[in-house]
């Protein structure tokens, strides 16, 4: 997806002020800004072509965010939708909820809760959900889709270990109110890297979400 100046200056200094913050608390992965910037706020931007389908003032949910990638990335990218990022630990939500400050995001909302609390409280509230970097994927779905309107879509970044991931009949993802997974490949900084999608094409069944620690204690796709 290409930027405007505008959204590209903003986003570098998003990777600036994350670079600054990993020297307090880890939340992501390099601490150099021009690699936070080249592989992974690129790599969110990526994904946000996905949300071009949804009219403004449409949600999504960033579930695991850690300093906000990839959510304040689309909040950036996607003014006119609200994004709302949840993260378990603490510390990392606050310092990001401090960075989207500093960036002057009104459409950006930081909740210091797992994907099964946050669910509780909104369920199947949001037009899309994502996760970058959290569990498999089987488990990440179960996560994800009890936040999701029906007619809604779950994005998760993934890279070339997918395939592991994903080999269910298609009738059994509907276990969880999804149609089949769809791959979008897509290279970064050289690695082959893929966007996971499902559609949410049912309303997710009442046992969803499950207590904390559950779905990778259970494996909901296990009982067949």
């Amino acid at each position: 997806m290409e930027t405007n100046p505008g959204i590209e200056k903003k986003l570098r200094l998003f990777a600036r002020l994350l670079a600054e913050a990993n020297e307090r608390v880890r939340l992501v992965g390099p601490s150099d800004e021009n690699v936070i910037y080249e592989e992974h706020i690129k790599d969110a931007l990526a994904a946000s072509r996905l949300l071009g389908a949804f009219p403004p003032g449409s949600r999504f949910a960033d579930i695991g965010t850690g300093g906000g990638i990839p959510g304040t990335v689309w909040c950036v990218s996607r003014p006119n939708m609200e994004g709302v990022m949840a993260d378990s630990v603490g510390k990392k939500i606050r310092i990001a909820r401090e960075i989207s400050e500093a960036l002057g995001l009104s459409n950006a909302t930081f909740i210091n809760a797992r994907s099964e609390e946050l669910a509780s409280r909104e369920r199947e509230a949001f037009d899309a959900a994502s996760a970058r970097a959290v569990a498999d994927s089987r488990v990440t779905a179960e996560y994800l889709a009890p936040l999701v309107k029906v007619g809604g879509i779950l994005i998760v970044f993934k890279g070339a270990k997918v395939h592991e991931e994903i080999g269910l009949p298609a009738p059994l993802w509907r276990k969880l109110g999804l149609g089949a997974p769809s791959l979008v490949p897509y290279s970064m900084s050289g690695k082959k890297l893929y966007l996971l999608t499902w559609e949410k094409i049912a309303p997710c069944p009442v046992r969803f979400p499950r207590k904390p620690g559950e779905a990778k204690r259970d494996p909901w796709w296990a009982k067949q």
